[in-house]
């Protein structure tokens, strides 16, 4: 499958999705749905595991927060489910899942790597930055995040370079993308039924239900201006 959105090439047997949406693969509906679709369908094709990584310079510096600002309530409303959608879509592929970090992995960029079974990084930085902006995680984020350190990352906000996210426990390796795919062949070497089955007992507990007070906070947090003010103060 190629297209402007997701590009996935087979690397004798294990598929390497590149997000192509941009400058920096920031999230907004037609990518989430491209995730969804392309996660959807790997887990019924003949690929032993997937690596997820970004095209350019970034992995993906996460939700398109001015797509957020001028679409108002009525994208959010489409927007967050389509988020979850995609993260869950990532998390509960039922073959070993990799992320390529190849740069930057903010905010939902973030939780995407996390997702993932193993992260290998080679650049750019890693943290999620939603308590930063003004808005709340949905709770399947929370729980992608999971453990002590990660719960620190969601409250300072703190981005971590490759060597910084190693110490904290939130990658496995520093190393270039063929790192990656050599981690998902390793993990794809255990039978298939048994890596299934152990990866859905591992997320049994993640949390799907929608919280409807998560929209109504990224509602209220466009019309008080304090997304657009966190944008402009980036970008002063």
């Amino acid at each position: 499958m190629t297209d402007e959105l997701i590009q996935v090439d087979d690397r004798d047997g294990v598929a390497v999705v590149r997000m192509t949406r941009g400058k920096v693969n920031a999230l907004d509906l037609e990518l989430l749905y491209a995730l969804t679709a392309t996660f959807t369908e790997l887990d019924h094709n003949d690929a032993t595991a997937a690596v997820l990584t970004g095209g350019g310079r970034a992995f993906s510096a996460g939700v398109d927060l001015w797509r957020v600002i001028e679409g108002g309530a009525a994208y959010v409303r489409e927007f967050l489910p389509a988020l979850e959608d995609a993260f869950h879509a990532v998390l509960s592929l039922g073959k070993p899942t990799v992320a390529a970090i190849n740069g930057h992995a903010i905010a939902g960029g973030a939780i995407l790597a996390f997702a993932c079974d193993q992260r290998v990084m080679s650049g750019g930085t890693l943290g999620v930055t939603e308590l930063l902006v003004g808005v709340p995680f949905p709770a399947l984020a929370l729980d992608i995040l999971g453990g002590r350190a990660a719960r620190q990352a969601v409250l300072t906000g703190a981005t971590l370079t490759p060597e910084e996210s190693l110490a904290a426990g939130h990658i496995d390796e520093i190393g270039p993308l063929d790192a990656a795919i050599a981690r998902a062949r390793t993990l794809a070497a255990i039978p298939a039924d048994t890596f299934r089955l152990t990866k859905d007992q591992l997320h049994s507990g993640v949390r799907r239900e929608s919280d409807p007070r998560v929209a109504e906070l990224w509602i209220r947090a466009v019309e008080d201006g304090r997304i657009a003010r966190y944008m402009n103060a980036l970008h002063m």
